[in-house]
């Protein structure tokens, strides 16, 4: 991918082919362009913890992808149903920029599921807060919908 193509590239396309991300290995970058939300028990880093949702796995990875739909200019960009993860790509509506979502559902040992979010920015070393924003919207309206 080159910086040209993926800014005069729509959705998607223009982006290096997505895979998954290993949130238990994840290490955030220095730069302040990037916005993690993970349950209270993951051992690593995170800027918000995320709750418990009332529901199974399978409903909340279903009704994350029917709410990332609901966003502007967000596009899909991967989808493993197997491990409950997906991925999107936002742009930024004047510049075109490509920032990256990806979710994660997960079981909650006493029932219920649990949520990774984490959203960053292709470009640049800081963001103006978009990233955290972007979370804290996805997180409501998932609170709204499950």
């Amino acid at each position: 991918m080159t910086s040209i193509t993926a800014l005069l590239s729509r959705g998607a396309t223009g982006l290096e082919a997505a895979s998954p991300l290993e949130f238990a290995s994840l290490v955030l970058p220095r730069s302040p362009n990037t916005y993690l939300a993970a349950p209270g028990w993951h051992p690593g880093f995170k800027h918000l913890e995320t709750p418990i949702y009332p529901v199974s796995t399978a409903r909340l990875f279903e009704v994350l992808g029917r709410v990332a739909g609901e966003f502007p200019r967000t596009y899909p960009r991967g989808n493993w149903p197997e491990r409950l993860q997906a991925q999107w790509v936002e742009r930024s509506q004047i510049m075109n920029y490509p920032d990256i979502i990806v979710a994660e559902v997960v079981a909650v040992p006493n029932g219920g599921a649990g949520l990774f979010l984490y959203s960053h920015s292709l470009f640049g070393w800081s963001d103006m807060g978009v990233n955290r924003a972007r979370v804290d919207r996805w997180l409501a309206a998932l609170m709204r919908a499950a």
